[in-house]
C-alpha cells in the first residue's frame, strides 16, 4: 500500500483510520466529523490532544481556576504552546530515530536502549535549544545547558507529559512500557519519574489497542485498572478540586490528568476538567488530552485554534512522526 504523507498545513486534519478487518491503516484528510465506530473502524490524532492540552492550560498554569470551563471557551487568546508540546514533539522525534537506526519495529531488548537513549537525548536537547523560552523547569534548564547533560534523578511530571508516542508506536504494552522507561531516563531516572511515563503511554496503547473492540467506558475501566497498579484513583475531581494544590511530581499530577481523562465524556471536558482543579494546568491537561484523543474527536474549533499558534516547523516535523507512524503500521501488517 502506497503511503500517504500527513501535509504540513493539514496536519489537524489528518485521522488516522484504522481498518481491524484489513489491517489497513492510513491517514486521510477530512474536515471535522463525528466519529464513526464499529467493529471495524475507528479514527484518532496522534499527539495533537497533548498539543492542544497544553495550549489550552498555558494561561492557567499561574492563574489557577476551581471551576469546570466552558467547554466552547478553552482556547484563550494569550494561549500558546509550551514546553509540554515541545518535548512531546522532541521524543516523538528522538523514538523515531532510534527505532529507525535500530532497524527494529517491535520487540525491543536491553541491548536496544544505548541507541534509543541516545537519539531521544540528543533529539531533546536539540528542540530545547531551538525553543529556548518555551517554559522549561529550573533543573531541565541546567541539563539542557550543560557542556555534557545527564539523567538527575527528577520525579517531576514532564517525564509523563512527553511520553505520548510511545503508546502509540508501540506493537506491545511490554515495548510500550520500555520506550516510555528509555525516555523518561534521559532527564528523570527516578523510579517515580519514570513511573509516570509509564503510566501515560500505557493508558495511551490500552486505549490504541481498545478501538472496535469495546465500548468506551469498558476501555475506561482497562485503563483504570491498568493505572490503579500505579496510583491510587480513589477519588473524584469535585472532591480534591478545592484542596488540590501546585504540585510538579508525577505523583502529584498524573494520577488527576488521568482521572480528568475517566471523568470526562468528550475531548473539551476532558481537557476543562483537566484544567479545574488548577494546579500545574498546561501538563495536567497536556497529558489528560493525550489519552483523550484516543477516544473522542478534537473538534475544528480548537484544532483550528491551536495549529494557528504552532509554526510551521514545528508541524513539518511533527508530520514526520506521524508519517513514520503510519509507516510503521503498514509495514507491520504487510
Amino acid at each position: 500500500m502506497n503511503n500517504i504523507d500527513v501535509s504540513v498545513d493539514d496536519i489537524g486534519n489528518g485521522k488516522a483510520w484504522v481498518e481491524n478487518l484489513w489491517l489497513d491503516r492510513h491517514l486521510c484528510r477530512t474536515g471535522f466529523y463525528d466519529r464513526y465506530i464499529s467493529e471495524r473502524t475507528h479514527s484518532f490524532t496522534v499527539m495533537l490532544g497533548a498539543i492542544c492540552g497544553d495550549v489550552a492550560g498555558s494561561v492557567y498554569e499561574h492563574h489557577n481556576i476551581k471551576y469546570v470551563h466552558d467547554k466552547n471557551r478553552l482556547i484563550r487568546h494569550s494561549a500558546h504552546f509550551t514546553d509540554d508540546s515541545v518535548l512531546t514533539l522532541a521524543v516523538a522525534e528522538g523514538i523515531m530515530n532510534g527505532i529507525k537506526l535500530l532497524n527494529k519495529q517491535k520487540s525491543f531488548i536491553a541491548d536496544d536502549e544505548t541507541v534509543l537513549f541516545e537519539e531521544i537525548k540528543k533529539s531533546v536537547y536539540f528542540y530545547g535549544k531551538l525553543y529556548p523560552h518555551a517554559g522549561y523547569g529550573r533543573s531541565f534548564k541546567s541539563w539542557l545547558y550543560s557542556s555534557d547533560p545527564k539523567p538527575y534523578n527528577s520525579w517531576g511530571n514532564g517525564s509523563a507529559m512527553r511520553a505520548s508516542y510511545a503508546g502509540f508506536i508501540a506493537q506491545t504494552l511490554e515495548d510500550t512500557e520500555y520506550l516510555a522507561t528509555v525516555s523518561a531516563k534521559i532527564t528523570h531516572d527516578h523510579p517515580k519519574g519514570i513511573e509516570g511515563a509509564v503510566a501515560v503511554a500505557g493508558s495511551i496503547f490500552i486505549l490504541k489497542e481498545s478501538l472496535g473492540k469495546c465500548e468506551k467506558e469498558e476501555a475506561k475501566k482497562m485503563v483504570q485498572e491498568y493505572v490503579s497498579n500505579l496510583y491510587d484513583l480513589n477519588f473524584s475531581l469535585d472532591e480534591i478540586r478545592e484542596s488540590y494544590h501546585f504540585d510538579v511530581s508525577c505523583q502529584g499530577s498524573v494520577p488527576y490528568a488521568i482521572k480528568a481523562f475517566l471523568e470526562g465524556s468528550s475531548f473539551e471536558e476532558v481537557l476543562a476538567l483537566a484544567i479545574s482543579i488548577g494546579g500545574d494546568s498546561d501538563i495536567i491537561a497536556a497529558i489528560a488530552g493525550s489519552l483523550a484523543e484516543v477516544l473522542y474527536p478534537i473538534s475544528e474549533g480548537i484544532r483550528d485554534r491551536v495549529l494557528k499558534r504552532l509554526d510551521r516547523g514545528f508541524k513539518s516535523h511533527l508530520a514526520g512522526t506521524i508519517d513514520f507512524w503510519m509507516d510503521t503500521i503498514n509495514n507491520l501488517n504487510s
